[in-house]
This record gives C-alpha cells, sequence and structure tokens, in this order.
C-alpha cells in the first residue's frame, strides 16, 4: 500500500512537473509555411532531381464549422476546426478508367445546402463532381459521373440567388472563361463567356520572370476564384507563373458575376516576393469563423522542379471603400489564430521577431554543397543537410546573446530520399529534441518529440512557457525521409537589446522609361536585420509589403503603368520594429 502511494505521488508531481514545464506545448499562434504532411510529386518525371514533396493551388472551405483544404495531387485532403491542427483523410478522387497522374490537380470546391462538392483539373469531359455531407471521413459519392466543361483551375461560386457558375482558365495566350451551370443537372448551360486578359504592358507585377524581365514566355493567367461582398463580385486570377517569388493574386471586380469586370486599384491584392516563404498566388479568399477573412495561396520553392511548391494562410480583408486585400507583412512569422472578429489583419502579428538570421551554426556533419548557414539565411531554397539520418546529429543556433524564445520553426528539407517516395506515403514521422542553453554548456530540454509519431515537415512549435537562452540545439531522433536536412531553422521571440532606427535617405527611384519599375535605395542601419518596404495607391492603402534581409536596395517591378503610389519603409532587427519613415508619394 505504501508502495501504491509513493507512486500515486510521484506520478501526480510527474504530471505537474510536466505541465509547467516550457516544452508542454499550448497552440495558439500559427507560422508559414502550412505545417501539413505534404505528399511527394506523384508524377516521376517532375523529381528527377530527387523525390520531394509537393503541392500549390489550394482552396480553403468553411463548412458545418469545420475547414476543408484541398491542394494539387494529395491523394486526399485534410479537415480542421481551428486551422492550427490539420486531419488528413485520405481519398483517391479517379475512376479506375482515368490514367493520369493529375488526380485532383488546381481543385474546386463549392457548397450547395448539405454537401461539400470538389473536382479536379482536366480539359477531358469525364471528370467526376464528387459531393459529401460529412467529408470529416471519407464518404463521398458521385453527384456528375461525368462534368463536360472540360475546366483547367475550374472554380465554383454559388450567388445569393441560387444560381451556380464556373470560372476557368490557365495559359499564356486565352483569357479566363465564366459559364452558368445549371443547378438540376450540375453540368454547364449557355454560352461559356470571355471575361479578363493580363495585361503586362500596363501591370508591372503580370510580367513574366523572376526578376519581372519577361524572360522567355509572355505571363500566365491561372487559378480562378470568386468571391462576393457587399453585392459586388470579386473575379480573382493568379500571374504570372507558379515557379517565380513574384506570384502573386489578383482581382478585378463587378457589379453582376459574369461581368463586365474593372480591374481594382490596388493589385496584386496578395503579394510575398520577400522573406523565407516567397510567392502568394493561386489561392482561395474564404469567409471563416467570426466572419473573418482569409486567403490561402501557392508558395514557391522550385529547387529540385519548377513546382516543387508549398502551402501559406494569410489574413485579409475588405477595406471601408471595398478594397481587397491580404496581409503578407511579416506573414512568415507566429501570428494569432484569432478567437474572435479582428480589426485588421495585421493585429494577428504577435510581434515575435526571428532571432538568429545569419547567426553563427554549428552541427555535427555537413554533406558537401550543403553548409550548416544555409538553415538561417531565411531563404527556403537553400539547406543545410547532413550527412546521414542518424539519430544524433544535430544543428546548433548561436542566437548572440541571451534572449527570450517563444516559438520555433522546424522546417526540414528532402535530401536524398528514397526513389520510391512517388505520392503520399502514410506511416512516415520525423523525431527530434529541441534543447536551450544560456553558455552553450549545460542544456535543458524544451522542445520533446522524440515520441512523435507524426509527419511534420514543416513543424511550428509554440512554447507554452518562454524560455531565456542564447543557443538553440535541435537534435534529430529519427527522420521521416532522407538525410537530417533543414531548410530553416527558425527561432522566434525577443532579444534585450535596441530597435533599429528610422531609416535615413529612402529614395523611391521610379523610371522615366517604364513606369511599372523602381529603384528604392537606403541608408543601412548596422542595428537592422532587415527591413519592410510598404506601398500602395493611397497614404492609408499601402496593402503590398516586401520584406528585404542582407541589401539596402530592391528592385520594385509591380506597379501599374498610369498610377500614383506610396511608400514607406521600416528596419527590424530581434529586439521589434523601428518607427516608420516619412511617406513618399512617386508619381
Amino acid at each position: 500500500m505504501k508502495r501504491m502511494k509513493t507512486s500515486y505521488l510521484t506520478l501526480i508531481l510527474a504530471i505537474c512537473l510536466a505541465w509547467n514545464s516550457p516544452h508542454v506545448l499550448a497552440q495558439s499562434t500559427y507560422c508559414n509555411p502550412m505545417n501539413l504532411d505534404y505528399g511527394f510529386t506523384p508524377i516521376p518525371n517532375f523529381s528527377e532531381a530527387g523525390r520531394h514533396r509537393a503541392t500549390a493551388d489550394p482552396v480553403i472551405s468553411f463548412f458545418k464549422n469545420k475547414y476543408y483544404l484541398f491542394s494539387t495531387n494529395q491523394w486526399g485532403y485534410w479537415w480542421s476546426k481551428d486551422m492550427l491542427t490539420w486531419n488528413f483523410v485520405s481519398r483517391r478522387f479517379l475512376q479506375p478508367y482515368h490514367k493520369v497522374y493529375d488526380e485532383l490537380c488546381a481543385p474546386a470546391t463549392f457548397v450547395i445546402g448539405d454537401s461539400l462538392y470538389v473536382i479536379g483539373s482536366t480539359y477531358a469531359k469525364d471528370f467526376t463532381l464528387w459531393s459529401s455531407s460529412s467529408p470529416e471521413t471519407d464518404t463521398w459519392r458521385e453527384s456528375v459521373h461525368a462534368f463536360t466543361a472540360g475546366a483547367w483551375d475550374p472554380a465554383f461560386f454559388l450567388d445569393d440567388d441560387g444560381r451556380l457558375y464556373l470560372y476557368h482558365g490557365s495559359s499564356n495566350f486565352y483569357p479566363m472563361y465564366g459559364q452558368e451551370i445549371d443547378r438540376k443537372t450540375l453540368q454547364p448551360m449557355g454560352e461559356r463567356k470571355d471575361l479578363i486578359r493580363l495585361n503586362d504592358e500596363l501591370h508591372g507585377w503580370e510580367r513574366f520572370g523572376e526578376y519581372q524581365d519577361n524572360t522567355f514566355l509572355k505571363p500566365f493567367m491561372e487559378g480562378a476564384w470568386m468571391n462576393k461582398y457587399k453585392g459586388k463580385y470579386y473575379l480573382q486570377y493568379g500571374a504570372p507563373g507558379t515557379e517565380f517569388s513574384a506570384y502573386g493574386d489578383g482581382v478585378y471586380t463587378a457589379d453582376k458575376p459574369m461581368g463586365p469586370f474593372t480591374y481594382q486599384a490596388h493589385n496584386p491584392f496578395s503579394f510575398k516576393p520577400g522573406g523565407f516563404t516567397r510567392g502568394a498566388g493561386h489561392g482561395a479568399t474564404f469567409e471563416g469563423q467570426y466572419g473573418n477573412w482569409w486567403h490561402v495561396s501557392t508558395i514557391t520553392i522550385a529547387v529540385k522542379n519548377s513546382f516543387e511548391r508549398r502551402l501559406g494562410l494569410w489574413p485579409s480583408a475588405f477595406d471601408k471603400d471595398g478594397i481587397l486585400y491580404a496581409e503578407t507583412a511579416y506573414g512568415d512569422y507566429p501570428h494569432r489564430m484569432p478567437t474572435s472578429k479582428f480589426d485588421k489583419p495585421s493585429d494577428l502579428f504577435t510581434g515575435w521577431m526571428l532571432l538568429n538570421y545569419n547567426k553563427p551554426v554549428k552541427v555535427s556533419s555537413s554533406l558537401a554543397g550543403y553548409g550548416a548557414n544555409y538553415a538561417v539565411d531565411e531563404q527556403m531554397k537553400t539547406y543545410w543537410s547532413a550527412k546521414s539520418s542518424k539519430k544524433g546529429e544535430y544543428i546548433q543556433s548561436d542566437l548572440g546573446e541571451v534572449s527570450t524564445v517563444k516559438a520555433i520553426q522546424i522546417n526540414y528539407a528532402d535530401q536524398d530520399v528514397d526513389t520510391s517516395f512517388l505520392g503520399k506515403i502514410s506511416g512516415i514521422y520525423h523525431q527530434y529534441q529541441v534543447f536551450g542553453s544560456k553558455d552553450g554548456k549545460t542544456w535543458q530540454l524544451i522542445i520533446d518529440k522524440s515520441k512523435n509519431k507524426k509527419d511534420v515537415p514543416h513543424d511550428y512549435v509554440e512554447l507554452a512557457k518562454s524560455v531565456e537562452v542564447r543557443y538553440i540545439k535541435l537534435v534529430n531522433e529519427h527522420m521521416a525521409a532522407g538525410k537530417f536536412a533543414i531548410s530553416g531553422l527558425r527561432v522566434f521571440g525577443k532579444g534585450h537589446g535596441e530597435l533599429a532606427k528610422e531609416v535615413k535617405d529612402f529614395l523611391v527611384l521610379r523610371g522615366e522609361h517604364d513606369k511599372r519599375s523602381a529603384w528604392l535605395k537606403w541608408r543601412h542601419d548596422p542595428q537592422a536585420t532587415g527591413y519592410v518596404v510598404y506601398s500602395g495607391i493611397a497614404p492609408d492603402k499601402m496593402y503590398t509589403s516586401v520584406q528585404v534581409f542582407g541589401a539596402n536596395e530592391y528592385y520594385f517591378k509591380s506597379m501599374d503603368k498610369d498610377k500614383t503610389y506610396y511608400f514607406q519603409i521600416e528596419a527590424f532587427n530581434e529586439n521589434g520594429i523601428g518607427k516608420r519613415g516619412t511617406i513618399i508619394k512617386s508619381e
């Protein structure tokens, strides 16, 4: 009896200690890229440079108080109650006679009554339109055996009057189309109508190329989406190419679902060309809990293949003048998941800063060509790889000084993944431990995932209690696939030093022969980790942002030729964000 009491007390004490230890997590924030168990590309010739995870072209439907996320070629989909924890449902949306890799490429969803509908892209006229009234499990049924529209990058929109419309298009030649769908047969009716085209001669952001320099192709218009807000229709599209950092989403508006459409003054409305995650195009805008608006979109990596991509989630809004915009400033830093209606999207930023950008790194081993500092250079395209996937391989990051650590994001990279990894692979998982130290000698365990059985390629961990440390060490226990490789060991919190100062000598040198482009210059602040440049069509509508690391210039090529723009800049470092400078007008 005495032994039982002792064991019981020991257990209670252990539970209490665990509850109060910093490695017990209380998740209320999120951080891009989305931490999903992404499948590997199922297309063999797309992974000749190495097997890798890939998805894009997402859509989220808020249905029966749950979020349902579909994206390209995942052999299933995810659902969530809160967009913090996602649950994967395995499902192949093809009939046996379809012999294609793109089983659910650039999917479209819509809700009618008690059912959620889904279909993938096809130019054929025999894809099935599926529906389910309880999609948190695999309970899908055929609603239309052969949908005859033959739409690529489709999007459906159910209007208030009950009429259903289809929008689609993916081309650098053809326009975006619209067509009404018969509610009884769920088949197209009437004539297909040309709606909008790209105009890169006028809209700078639509120019093709990594630097919007129209290298060798005309830009692509793709990824249709439609929303209605206060009686106005918002037809959205992605451009100029999914493999580029400047991949964004634009929007046209109209008073009727089939137009005529007018280009919104603020465009692109979703745009993130700088920082760790780059690209915010081909997505979907949706209203979720509490009446909050969001935009989910594609993030580019494009290293092992041009279509190596991830997903990002951006808080969004319509301003008082009906302008649609997505908030992407510090968009890959921790943000709060709201529990009520937010006033403006920027309110969700926690203010937790990146603490280890380009700071010293120590590792257990390095594979040739994949050096340690690639793990802290804020580029998802680059990564460090250990020589093996063995337990005990580690990477240690020096924050430079004792800092308050509030969250850590571990972004795994795909290095020497088994050649059999094509499509969704079940049963794989990551296991690791994270230690913190003030002096590099005495260590405390702050995150313990040594028993984890989930596939977490972009694991984001918010600490229940912040820790004061200078060194962070990530130790491998088990890899889901390939060698122990990290594209970003990102430590967030607050330093204890001074803020960066207000930026001096900020200049906007707009081209005389090409008003779509400007050369931005400013004086470098030695205390700054980086800068965020804001721009927009009015001083109170500077919704576009670009994050710049390691430079005091930026070539901004995203303006409309015929518009006046306003610019403002701020510096940031580990301690927070400095004061924004004076607004500059550029005509």
